[in-house]
């Protein structure tokens, strides 16, 4: 595996526990400092498009889906990287953005607020918007990868 570290690892097989000594610190480090930099990045975004009680959320609606569209981008590009590009990215970076538990706070705001076809439209528009974001990050990087 030339250093690399399996994100499968069973912990209870002895052999696969060895995977792990030596190289927990340095990915710990990457994704500590990966989300650190996602959330400074999700808390701009937030102050830059405020939302009121009882209307639509529209920066954690940007947040996630921006979110997801670089996860497909990452996703065709980390094969070829170093080892602590995905657990910097993909859970630190992305994982600290992205924020599908203020999705959640958000849709039940709405639905106290009374807006229930906003809350459910948002509710259904994130996760389409969230899914096809994935799939055009994937096809399109693969596209320029090739190209």
């Amino acid at each position: 595996m030339s250093g690399e570290i399996d994100p499968d690892v069973d912990l209870r097989v002895e052999g696969q526990r060895r995977e792990l000594v030596g190289h927990h610190v340095q990915v710990l480090g990457a994704i500590a400092l990966g989300g650190g930099l996602g959330a400074v990045a999700r808390y701009g975004l937030a102050q830059a498009m405020p939302v009121r009680p009882g209307q639509f959320p529209w920066a954690t609606f940007v947040t996630n889906v921006s979110g997801c569209l670089l996860i497909g981008v990452l996703m065709v590009l980390v094969a070829r990287a170093h080892r602590l590009v995905r657990p910097f990215f993909g859970v630190g970076v992305l994982g600290g953005f992205t924020t599908f538990s203020t999705y959640a706070v958000e849709f039940q705001n709405l639905l106290r607020a009374g807006q229930v076809g906003l809350a459910f439209a948002y509710l259904a528009g994130t996760l389409v918007s969230a899914v096809i974001a994935v799939l055009i990050g994937v096809k399109t990087t693969r596209s320029v990868v090739r190209a």
